[in-house]
């Protein structure tokens, strides 16, 4: 099947997701909404003290995060570890557009990894949305008002 695709979002590590797919399968997707994405994937493992050697011996940790459980695997763990966001960013078509939207008030993923992905995505848009949390919690209408917004210019660019 030769689908593309009109428009990916994700959130956090989605974002990051999102992103990588574009820039894999750039001739199938079209639009990108990266939402309070990670540039350095290096930076914010919160998995608590020693988990790197705990992994290496058991194989895998469970962490927690909110109220989820999740299970993190040594192959996983690398697999982060070694995602260059940069590299896969620079191989992003032209001709795809992304918009970013980050809280300015995000304390697990901070500002400055949305302005480095305005820095080298060509096709570009950074929505800073002011005193916003990674979670949006009191800014859930500005941030569906952003992403409807992107999508209506996607839609009316499409018409034509």
């Amino acid at each position: 099947m030769n689908l593309v695709v009109p428009i990916i979002l994700g959130h956090s590590r989605g974002g990051d997701v999102v992103l990588l797919y574009a820039s894999k399968y750039g001739d199938k997707i079209r639009n990108v909404i990266n939402i309070s994405g990670r540039f350095d994937l290096k930076k914010g493992i919160r998995l608590g003290d020693g988990y790197m050697e705990k992994v290496k011996q058991q194989g895998f940790i469970d962490a927690k995060e909110g109220k989820s459980w999740y299970r993190v695997t040594e192959e996983s763990l690398m697999d982060r570890l070694n995602t260059d966001m940069h590299e896969a960013c620079l191989k992003i078509d032209k001709e795809v557009k992304v918009l970013t939207i980050h809280g300015s008030d995000d304390k697990v993923v901070p500002l400055e990894d949305a302005k480095e992905f305005a820095k080298i995505i060509p096709n570009h848009k950074l929505e800073i949305v002011q005193g916003a949390n990674h979670g949006y919690n009191k800014h859930q209408s500005q941030l569906v008002s952003t992403v409807m917004e992107f999508i209506k210019t996607v839609i009316v660019k499409n018409k034509n």
